[in-house]
């Protein structure tokens, strides 16, 4: 984004660009200049970028410029429900990067997904900065930070750091660097697929500008990425590291250090809030994107784990790496999984008792112990050691999450949740296979609310504006008050905060019918026989081009095998699993009568416009899982201060994800469709009506010989 000024930066010119640009839709010309002449101030003006605009009316569009310019320049947090279409990432870049120029202080955008990074990055934001750049008084500059572990690491890929630990080192790295061989695949280099991976990004290397995992023209493994980048915490810093210079993780932040906005995740804003680490510029504005995710994000990038064997790897890379005896922390690793042995899956409510405490102060001490045994080594050239890193940081995390274990008590200012699993696993040809409860148990501690970290570490130090296509629940004027509880917006001292819906462009109740089958039983662990005959019936009706959101993996695994064992093999039923993600979506995108079977990343991730997507079925009301340990708990603790548990976390998260999955169905002004809904409590219970008041306001009906001529006259392009 940061690039030299020229006369002429784009072929058709700026005028003729932005009117090919804009014709598509994006903006209109007279009323969105009027616009933008009302929030420019000082030297700072964009009439030229309006006169050189045409297109569709988004009259929520504007206005979301507005008001995101108003709140930036008032210091005032704003909520934003912006409906699909609206053209949101444009309605808060413009006023982000009028507010970071003006006020010469970066803007910081934090979205969900990698997928909207990259269509601010290569799509929104250097098409606005084209077609404002002779209105402002210089070139704005847009910058993308992330993880470390996104990113190449040039001294691992030079031999610097071991391989994952336990594993066969791939190749035998020379003095300079180069790849002399590897010991099992001969000197015709290797023939595993991960061998082939490693070589094609070791090659990749001397190649890429940015080092960037999404980058790369061929995807590869996680297990194929490791092998070339290092996590934050594994990282020697820029004072130590010999390819500091070269780093590509360095370089983004020193771009960004230098940037107007700066694109991030909301993972790296958890980092920043709640640890106060430096991992982003300075900044006092935030704009976060998908902000319905927020909750969830910042809750996973702060959830610590914990076992026996974790401890024990902890032990192993020390003994590899250092010189520090180990045999108290390898013992006081097996004396955890003997505490928490017999303890079932699950919520540990009381946090843990007097044995499993006695255990967790065992690994606490022991891991203390070679951490300062570790500091006892001076030895200068250590400070470059990768492996010697990775040994140390693998104690420093030990040590955090057993302190965070040790101090879960719901008495706690800031409390934290407890719990146990045994992680299951998917077996080829059989399906998922749930975990032995007679194994030793994961353990897993999570903040029972992030709500006061955010309050402190986000809104506390920046004027923050939350906007998302789903941010109400209900109806009246406390429909935002469930995110706003979730982020620290709501309670006693929370700051202040406007709310605001500038709607839809499109005409939902036209575009798109709502169909619950009210007919069907209430679901089951596995779809009954009258669900799999409602959905082949759907399927016939619409001749394929179906979205399926299943509550889980395996019944879209069953419901796809099914409906090819019914429908024959003339009829394509993808299942997420077949190939990649993107893969799987481009195909069901390109081919109109395929459709496409899956779970929860589809439920956010696929933007198909056209009559590729011409029917959403939806299995089930996606509550979370009764024995999900957070849920539980935090519906406890509605519940202890007075309130309905049920309503404002199972139902409420429900909603949501409802309303993200119908969401799939109209992605332009010409998509016309069917959400099905084949859970019929949504037509039948009292907090149906709570559900479905999340949804886009489709036309709603329970015939199910209305929805099929329906879906048959979209089939035939009536």
């Amino acid at each position: 984004m940061n690039k030299q000024r020229t006369e002429n930066r784009h072929p058709l010119g700026t005028q003729n660009f932005a009117n090919t640009w804009f014709d598509q839709g994006h903006f209109n010309g007279a009323d969105f200049l009027f616009v933008l002449q009302r929030i420019a101030y000082k030297d700072f003006t964009l009439t030229g970028f309006g006169q050189a605009t045409g297109g569709q009316h988004r009259a929520g569009q504007r206005e979301m410029v507005l008001q995101v310019a108003r709140a930036l320049e008032s210091r005032r947090h704003l909520l934003v429900q912006a409906g699909t279409g609206t053209g949101k990432s444009l309605a808060y870049l413009i006023p982000a990067l009028q507010h970071a120029m003006t006020q010469e202080d970066p803007v910081v955008v934090a979205t969900a997904t990698l997928a909207l990074q990259a269509q601010i990055m290569k799509r929104d934001a250097p098409r606005l900065v084209e077609a404002l750049t002779d209105e402002l008084p210089r070139e704005p500059v847009v910058a993308l930070v992330k993880g470390r572990s996104n990113y190449l690491c040039r001294h691992k890929v030079d031999g610097g750091y071991p391989g994952d630990e336990g594993e066969e080192a791939l190749f035998t790295v020379a003095d300079d660097g180069g790849v002399i061989g590897s010991a099992t695949d001969g000197a015709a280099g290797p023939s595993s697929l991960l061998g082939k991976e490693v070589m094609y990004l070791r090659a990749w290397a001397d190649q890429t500008e940015t080092g960037d995992r999404d980058d790369l023209e061929v995807p590869v493994t996680d297990r194929a990425w490791r092998q070339v980048s290092v996590t934050a915490v594994d990282c020697l810093g820029a004072s130590r590291c010999p390819q500091a210079e070269e780093c590509f993780s360095e370089r983004a932040r020193a771009d960004a250090a230098d940037a107007d906005v700066v694109v991030t995740n909301h993972a790296m804003l958890a980092i920043s809030a709640f640890e106060g680490l430096a991992v982003l510029p300075a900044y006092s504005a935030v704009v976060v994107d998908e902000a319905h995710e927020l909750q969830d994000r910042v809750t996973g990038a702060v959830t610590g784990q914990l076992s026996g064997s974790i401890v024990h790897g902890a032990a192993t890379s020390l003994r590899r790496h250092t010189t520090v005896a180990v045999e108290d922390l390898i013992e006081a690793g097996a004396a955890l999984d003997r505490a928490f042995t017999d303890t079932p899956s699950g919520l540990i409510a009381a946090g843990p008792d007097e044995v499993q405490e006695q255990a967790l102060t065992g690994v606490l001490t022991a891991a203390r112990q070679c951490l300062s045994d570790l500091g006892q080594d001076k030895d200068k050239e250590a400070d470059a050691d990768g492996g010697r890193q990775m040994a140390r940081s693998r104690i420093l995390e030990v040590l955090e999450v057993v302190e965070r274990m040790l101090a879960a008590r719901p008495e706690a200012d800031f409390p934290e949740v407890l719990w146990a699993t045994r992680p299951g696993h998917f077996e080829p040809g059989v399906g998922w296979q749930p975990g032995d409860e007679t194994d030793p148990p994961q353990l897993y501690v999570a903040p029972l609310s992030v709500a006061g970290k955010l309050r402190e570490g986000l809104f506390g130090k920046a004027t923050t504006v939350l906007t998302s296509a789903t941010l109400t629940v209900g109806s009246g004027e406390r429909r935002f008050d469930s995110v706003a509880g979730d982020v620290g917006l709501a309670g006693p001292d929370a700051p202040k905060f406007e709310a605001l819906d500038v709607g839809s462009p499109f005409d939902y109740p036209r575009q798109g019918v709502l169909y619950v089958a009210r007919h069907l039983p209430r679901p089951g662990r596995t779809a009954s026989p009258e669900s799999l005959d409602e959905l082949e019936a759907l399927l016939r009706a619409s001749r394929g081009g179906a979205l399926g959101l299943f509550s889980s993996r395996r019944a879209a695994e069953d419901a796809a095998a099914e409906m090819r064992r019914r429908l024959g093999p003339k009829t394509t039923i993808l299942c997420q699993g077949d190939a990649t993600l993107s893969a799987l979506v481009r195909q069901f995108a390109e081919e109109p009568d395929t459709s496409l079977f899956g779970t929860m990343s589809l439920w956010q991730g696929v933007d198909v416009p056209g009559n590729s997507l011409r029917l959403v079925v939806i299995d089930r009301i996606p509550f979370p899982r009764p024995d999900d340990p957070l849920s539980q708990a935090r519906t406890r603790d509605v519940a202890r201060h007075g309130g309905n548990g049920f309503m404002r976390i199972s139902a409420t998260h429900a909603a949501v994800r409802m309303a993200q999955g119908a969401g799939r169905l109209v992605r332009s002004v010409t998509d016309r469709g069917v959400v099905a809904v084949l859970d019929p409590r949504l037509a039948t219970e009292r907090y149906g009506g709570y559900i479905t008041s999340a949804l886009p306001d489709f036309w709603r009906t329970t015939d199910r010989d209305v929805v099929r001529g329906v879906l048959a006259r979209l089939a035939s392009g009536d």
